[in-house]
């Protein structure tokens, strides 16, 4: 079975530049390994950037030990449900790629914060389940 998006359909690549996802494969696919949910394609802003060094998740330092080159606004990036949820909680969600993100962030988020940051809004918005 393959991995799904949040509208049912097959999970689309999130990132190549820089190469995103937990297993580092440009998609938001998910496993037992990642124990923080990578599931949600975000287009990264300087203030989620800001907000996540705020909370102790410093994604714009390059870590080379990672092969991490750090990210800058734009960048799309695969991040933890819960701190892209608690950034919405505090008014500084990134942007989201719904066709990019895994159906499992639906164990964390719920589908209407994540339409509410949508940037890839279908043809038919009625295909977009609620």
């Amino acid at each position: 079975m393959s991995d799904r998006n949040v509208l049912g359909q097959p999970l689309e690549p999130c990132g190549i530049d820089p190469v995103t996802g937990f297993y580092r494969d440009g998609s938001c696919t998910t496993g037992p390994e990642d124990r923080g949910s990578h599931t949600i394609c975000a287009v990264v802003t300087a203030e989620f950037l800001d907000h996540q060094r705020g909370i102790g998740n410093d994604l714009s330092t390059p870590m080379g030990a990672y092969n991490f080159p750090g990210l800058v606004p734009g960048d799309r990036w695969c991040v933890t449900a819960a701190n892209w949820l608690q950034a919405h909680h505090d008014g500084c969600a990134a942007y989201v790629i719904l066709a990019s993100t895994h159906e499992r962030v639906l164990d964390i988020v719920p589908l209407d914060a994540l339409k509410e940051h949508a940037v890839d809004v279908p043809s038919d918005p009625g295909s977009i389940g609620g």
